[in-house]
């Protein structure tokens, strides 16, 4: 069978890495991929979403499955623009149809959804410039911090975590009457700040049965400590000790079925990943948020403890057999650590060459933002690889993880020294 990922990071390296171990894979077509997907896939340059460009592709390479690794071309319908049109809709795509991505896609639809099906979440209510002064008194009612949620995609920077109420007034009207975060922020969730320990699970599901993938829990700060600038991930854990059997039950009762439940309710018919942004007080969880696409870093050490065939489980989603398939998970643990340019999250260069690669023997290198050029590989993200580890513990895993970065070097590379340091 043939294959086409859409996306060209870390996770989409890791479903490409772990798609070509399948027997039933023929060729595997990445668009637009990078360095690393290009060594054991096709790339091709089309931006994720140029759906008739995808259309031609598609059809030119009798590709028979479409797996889509970001939230932007599920949000903007890919799903459905296969469905409408009479030379795809027969092709499976892993991923929802626009109504199921507004989970990611819209915090206020998401909350609703939340409340709607009593799946526990901060409380929450949503404004906008019509309603403003209503939203300063809400604010008055919490205590600090206080989370202020551009309802649409903001490219991940549509969060904002405030101790001062002045501040979080100010931040509001700057958001809905100033468009900070333009139309992704017409409206804004105020929410209440929910304490504990944050982890990720993340759920495969045909619209009717599931599987419950590995726990992880990733770094967003640039900083040693989870100090500094929020990223799009520092590194991962899998899987996340203290989600024992007994949380996860909770998850899985709590969370996972009355989501899947208000789906089939809602008249969605949801086939992809959910993943469930946590919040652990206490041996309680919490839902902070719903993405509709696996994370990143999080995949890269999610898939390598899957033990099954990939494309298998991807083939019960698509013909709604899910809980058919066999689903198996290592018991080892992985870690993974990013490389990052120097200055990210902020401004940083591209182009740098990247050396040592082929030393690297003990982890599996999942690149992000690479290119090649002239024969090299250069960075070309902020976010530039990860380095992946397995091992029977945490700390032989990441021991590995560092041992593999003295390895590597490129003009002003940084990573963060503390992964896992909280475990």
């Amino acid at each position: 069978m043939n294959v086409l990922i859409l996306g060209s990071g870390g996770r989409e390296h890791a479903f490409t890495y772990k798609l070509t171990q399948s027997k039933k894979i023929s060729q595997v077509f990445v668009a637009p991929g990078n360095a690393g997907t290009a060594n054991i896939a096709k790339n091709v340059n089309i931006n994720p979403t140029d759906f008739n460009a995808i259309k031609n592709l598609v059809l030119t390479n009798a590709i028979e499955m479409v797996i889509v690794g970001p939230e932007a071309p599920l949000v903007e319908g890919v799903h459905d623009f296969f469905l409408a049109d009479n030379d795809l809709k027969n092709i499976p795509v892993i991923g929802p149809k626009k109504d199921g991505a507004l989970l990611e896609g819209s915090k206020d639809f998401s909350k609703k959804f939340m409340q709607k099906y009593g799946i526990p979440t901060a409380k929450y209510q949503s404004f906008n410039k019509n309603n403003l002064e209503l939203g300063y008194q809400f604010l008055e009612t919490l205590s600090p911090p206080y989370v202020l949620k551009a309802d649409g995609l903001a490219a991940g920077k549509g969060v904002l975590i405030l101790n001062s109420i002045e501040e979080a007034k100010a931040e509001l009207k700057e958001m809905v009457s100033n468009q900070k975060f333009g139309e992704a922020s017409t409206t804004v969730v105020i929410e209440e700040f929910l304490k504990g320990i944050e982890l990720s699970v993340f759920v495969l599901t045909d619209g009717k049965s599931y599987k419950i993938l590995p726990s992880a829990k990733d770094y967003k700060r640039i900083g040693e400590g989870d100090t500094g600038l929020n990223t799009g991930g520092m590194g991962a854990i899998s899987p996340v000790p203290f989600a024992d059997k007994s949380f996860l039950k909770k998850v899985e009762d709590l969370i996972v079925k009355p989501t899947i439940d208000g789906l089939q309710k809602e008249g969605i018919d949801y086939r992809g990943f959910i993943f469930i942004g946590l919040m652990n007080d206490n041996g309680n969880p919490s839902v902070v948020e719903y993405n509709v696409r696996m994370g990143d870093p999080e995949t890269e050490v999610v898939l390598p403890r899957v033990e099954s065939d990939l494309l298998d489980l991807f083939e019960g989603v698509a013909h709604q057999n899910l809980e058919e398939k066999s689903f198996s998970v290592t018991s080892k643990t992985a870690t993974t650590v990013m490389l990052v340019s120097g200055g990210y999250p902020e401004a940083y260069e591209k182009g740098h060459e990247i050396s040592g690669l082929e030393n690297v023997k003990d982890s599996i290198v999942f690149h992000a933002g690479t290119n090649n050029i002239n024969d090299k590989v250069v960075t070309s993200g902020g976010r530039v690889m990860a380095i992946t580890s397995m091992a029977d513990t945490i700390e032989e895993a990441l021991e590995k993880s560092y041992d593999s970065i003295n390895k590597i070097h490129f003009n002003k590379m940084n990573y963060r020294k503390d992964i896992g340091f909280d475990l």
